[in-house]
Formats: structure tokens, sequence, C-alpha cells
């Protein structure tokens, strides 16, 4: 976290200038010293957030990159440095004011870091501007470069980077992303993938109706590849990967796979397109030990579950799923991702799931593990667990929007049809952030809208560990039914809860944080709630948990977060028991460069 230590002296109060309009800007040179000062910086509070026209371009188009930005109180200078880089080859294109763009690191003032150090290219903003938005950085008027960027002959994922270093030019102290790609073809699917097939990063691919992966094929997705759904189409445009399919997306950090909407930037909207559906043969807790998933009608391209624990559907990694959901039918939709009884062998990490019309992830029945999963702005659940789900899962984080406002963060079932029935829901869970949108959404809000941040009913069971629940609309836990009440493998351990409920009147008290239905609260036993001293309700102190575009979940050094006694992962080899805080951040941002926060109606032009 930024500490600033200060000798008696006046701070030159100065931020981030390459988004601010030219207009904000001062020129000439800025001494971070004036007065003696000592300056340590170790992060920035700034909210920084840019986007290009499009994702994918061809070579020889231009693109135009905008940002936004809220200086949050910081006064700190900074050295600013623009540039774009080929995640193939590690090459950077630095963005100045007086050359475009040069292969020579400089900031975009054209001065490298020996002038930097000498204290030249700081500009200072105006007393009291708190916001910039979309403001040009590259394009015509812009801050970086005046010129729009020429998109070279290099295929692949390239990465925009707007970096704040320290007022030497040294140390980076935060860096906004936005990932394009150079592409030479669009290739349309539709249809069944029947045997093994590739998708590259140099084209993009556009689903068209239901893509099944069957019959023993594998599909594999390279990293850096762009995959949008087709708006409108009948059935919606979705890929099923089916118990006879594999589905092999391993993304990177610089070249995540993503799955989103055709539509443009500003116009996209949850539901635009199906989704993402895996299906294995590990077990699930229907009677005939079989299911269909929902959305389509039954069919044996539709069905999951058996008696293969390990059952392997394939790898994601690094991938993000963007305005999925569409409706099949009127109230039949799929979740942005669907995983419905995917075994052990299953690989799934560092995904993220943004603006579902129906739930973000969904979990029916199965034996998998899942680590590292960001949830953003859905309509509904973003964790849904039901019909036998007895995997593990670690750091995940679901945020609200104001607009997006969702309903429940944790939705866990045991089955509709039979709270009793085994396997049972009962997956280990440790190390989730669940925000909410609090009082900011205030129109159409009913009991359906933002319940709870945790939701527990028809027989659930599973360990919940070090969770934190902040700031959701109606309350921050909810145990259901007597069935989840009697089921003793039912346990939270480690909960930290905080402004839940204040639009319903709710106050921060374990008897407001906590609902219970049934008025049996006191009945629920030292299994559920296992002792006071790792239940706690305080302030957990996050940086930026309610700046939406650009948030920053990680608590702030001295905080209830890191106290010393929350609950140690098992060492069982799927755990990182290196983890010494509650929630799904410590110090580190493992959401860093490959989620994308950004809120729809933010992007685009202005």
């Amino acid at each position: 976290m930024k500490r600033i230590l200060l000798t008696l002296a006046t701070v030159v109060a100065v931020a981030a200038s390459d988004l601010a309009p030219a207009s904000l800007a001062r020129g000439g040179s800025v001494s971070p010293d004036t007065h003696g000062a000592t300056l340590i910086q170790k992060d920035s509070d700034i909210g920084m957030w840019i986007w290009a026209d499009k994702y994918v371009y061809r070579p020889g188009e231009q693109a135009t990159v905008r940002g936004s930005y809220r200086v949050n109180q910081d006064i700190q200078p900074y050295a600013l440095f623009s540039y774009i880089i080929n995640n193939q080859t590690g090459v950077r294109t630095f963005f100045t004011k007086r050359e475009h763009t040069t292969m020579v690191p400089q900031n975009i003032f054209s001065q490298t870091p020996d002038d930097i150090d000498r204290g030249l290219g700081l500009t200072r903003l105006d007393a009291g501007v708190s916001a910039v938005n979309k403001a040009v950085i590259v394009g015509p008027g812009g801050s970086a470069s005046g010129m729009p960027y020429t998109i070279p002959d290099e295929l692949g994922m390239h990465t925009v980077v707007v970096q704040l270093r320290d007022y030497r030019g040294g140390r980076v102290l935060k860096n906004a992303y936005f990932k394009i790609s150079v592409v030479d073809e669009t290739v349309e699917v539709s249809g069944d993938i029947t045997s093994d097939t590739t998708w590259v990063n140099t084209k993009t691919y556009n689903l068209n109706g239901v893509v099944f992966v069957k019959n023993g094929a594998t599909l594999t997705i390279e990293p850096g590849t762009i995959i949008t759904g087709e708006p409108g189409s009948q059935p919606a445009s979705s890929l099923f990967v089916t118990t006879t399919g594999r589905l092999m997306a391993a993304g990177t950090r610089s070249r995540p796979v993503t799955f989103t909407s055709k539509l443009p930037f500003g116009e996209r909207n949850a539901g635009d397109w199906g989704g993402l559906v895996l299906l294995g043969a590990a077990p699930v807790n229907w009677p005939t030990g079989f299911g269909n998933i929902e959305g389509l009608p039954p069919s044996g391209d539709t069905e999951y579950g058996g008696d293969d624990p390990t059952h392997d559907c394939g790898t994601l990694t690094y991938v993000r799923v963007e305005f999925a959901g569409a409706e099949f039918a009127p109230n039949d939709e799929i979740n942005a991702i669907t995983f419905g009884g995917c075994g052990s062998d299953t690989v799934a990490h560092h995904l993220q799931a943004k603006y579902g019309l129906d739930d973000l992830f969904e979990w029916f029945g199965g034996t998998m593990d899942a680590s590292y999963l960001v949830g953003t702005y859905g309509q509904d659940d973003f964790l849904d667990m039901q019909i036998g789900w007895t995997g593990r899962l670690q750091h995940a984080v679901c945020v609200a929007g104001e607009d997006q406002q969702g309903n429940r963060g944790i939705e866990s079932d045991n089955n509709e049809d039979d709270y009793a029935a085994t396997p049972v829901t009962e997956p280990q869970v440790y190390n989730v952030t669940m925000v909410g949108a609090g009082d900011t959404y205030t129109e159409g809000f009913d009991e359906g809208t933002g319940v709870a941040g945790a939701y527990f009913r028809r027989g659930s069971g599973g360990s919940y560990n070090n969770v934190l629940i902040y700031n959701w609309v109606n309350t921050g836990l909810v145990v259901l039914d007597q069935a989840s009440i009697d089921n003793r493998a039912l346990s939270v351990d480690g909960l930290l809860m905080w402004n839940n409920g204040l639009m319903s009147g709710r106050s921060n008290t374990m008897a407001d944080q906590v609902v219970d239905p049934l008025g049996s609260k006191d009945n629920l036993g030292p299994e559920f709630l296992p002792g006071q001293a790792n239940v706690m309700i305080a302030d957990p102190d996050l940086v930026r948990p309610l700046q939406l575009s650009d948030p920053d979940f990680r608590p702030r050094g001295g905080g209830p977060v890191f106290r010393a006694n929350w609950i140690l992962p098992p060492d069982d080899g799927f755990f990182d028991q290196s983890v010494n805080y509650l929630g799904a951040f410590g110090d580190e941002r493992w959401d860093e460069e490959w989620v994308q926060y950004h809120v729809e109606g933010e992007m685009g032009p202005p």
C-alpha cells in the first residue's frame, strides 16, 4: 500500500496527467522535492482505466486509445509512460508527444529516464479536479501521442499500457492495461466439432448458434485468441463441451482467451450470446445419476454425470467470458461459465465472468477444483453450486455493479427436488471476497435483488472459510431452511462482514448481518459458526472496493483482514497455505492485467 513519509514541508500536489485533457496540463518542470520533502512511493491510489476502439484489428487499421481516471486525493508526482507491447515477441513501442512512437524508452514528453531523474516531465493538475472521463491518450489531441496508432503487420495479441512510475522514473507504481488482437481473418463457426481442432490467435472466431464439441474431439484454443458470440442467433450462440469432448483453453496472464459479444463497445449487454458449458461424467445427485444441463432440450449432447470422479473436461486458465447468458426460451438461459459433472482432472483457474444475464459461475455436481475466479456485474448469482458439487475453491472475488446488481454472491443448494440427496453439495471454500452494490442501487429494489452475500438453502453443506462479505444490498449471510441448519456438514469459519443491508435498515451487528428466517439463529450450533473469535463485524479497510472500472480489493495494512488467527487451509496439495489473510487478496494483485473491470457504460466514445 502507498505510504508517504514527509519532512515538515509543503507537498506539491500533482497527479497523473497523461490521461488529462490538454487544458489541464501545465508545461515545465515540477520538482518533487521543492521544500526538502522525502517521498517513499510504493503504490498509487489513483483509479485509472484505458481502452481502444475495439478488441480486434486488421493490419493497417488505425486505433485510438482513451482513458479515464479518478484522483482519489492522491498527491504524488509521477513519471508517465505509455506504450504498446507485442505479447508474442515482448517488443515495446513507446508513445510520445514529439515522435508519436519510438523504440527508445521515453515518457510521453519524449524524455529519457535520465531526464526524469533531473525532475523533468512532471505536470500539475488544477486544484479540485477529481475525474477525467474518456480523454484521448493516443489519437487526435491525445495526451501521449497526437496521432492514431497504425496497427502493424504483427499478428496476435498486443497490450496497450499506461504506466505511472515514481517521480524518478524507476519504480512502477501503477499500470492500466488493455488487450487488442491483430488478426488476418474472422472465422464463422457453427455446427458440431467432431475432430481435433485448434483455434489460433491470428484469427478471431464468431459463434453462430450452438456449437457442440463431441465424439472424442478436443478443441484447443491458443493463448490470446478472441471468440465472439453472434447476438440474436437462434438458438443462442454458445459453446458446449459434451462428455465425449474436451476443451483446452490455456491462456496466460499476458494473453488471456476472451469470449465476448460481437457488438461494439458501449452497446454490449448481458445476454448478448449464450455462454460456455463444460459437461463431464463425475458423480451428481440426480436420482438416476445423470442430468441434462439447463437451457437446451434434453439430449445426449446435454447430459452430464456418471461414476468417474476424475473425468477431465479439459483446461481453462486465464479465460474471460463476457456478456453471456442469452435465453434459449423464456426464463431458460445458461450461465456465463457452467460446469456440469466435471471431475478432478479438470483444470480451472484464473477465470473471469462478466456481465452475465444469469449466474456467472455455476457447478452442477462433480468433483473439480477451481481457483482465482473473478465475477463482475452479474444479474443473478455469482458463485452458484448445487446437485452435489464436492470440489475445492480458493481465491474468488465477486463484485456487483450499480446497474448489474446481482442477486447472491454465493448461492448453495443441494438438490431442489430432494434436500437429502447424495452426494451432498459440500465444497471446501477458502478466501472469498464479495462486494455488493450497497446503497448505490436505489431503483427497483426487491427481495430478489442483492439478497445476500452468501445464501444457503435446500440442505446444502460445505466448509466456507476466511470469507469477506461487504456492502451487500440486503444482508450478509442467510441460512434459509431447516434442512440446511440440520446439515452439520455446513460450516462457516473465518467470516468478516461489514455494511451489509444498509439499504434495508440493518446495522453492523451480528443480529443484522446474519439473517435467520426461521428464527433459530441461536440454534445454528458451533459446527456452523464455530466460535465468535473467527466471526467479526468490522470494516475491512479495502483500498478501492467500490470504484467500479478500477477497483482494488486489497486490504490496507493494519486492518482486520491480516489478523493472525484466521483459518489456515489444509495442506492437501491444492490449497495455498501461504495465505495469511481473510478474503481473496492480501498484498498482491493476482487479478492484474488479465482481468478487465471496465463498466460498459464508461467505454466507447464520449
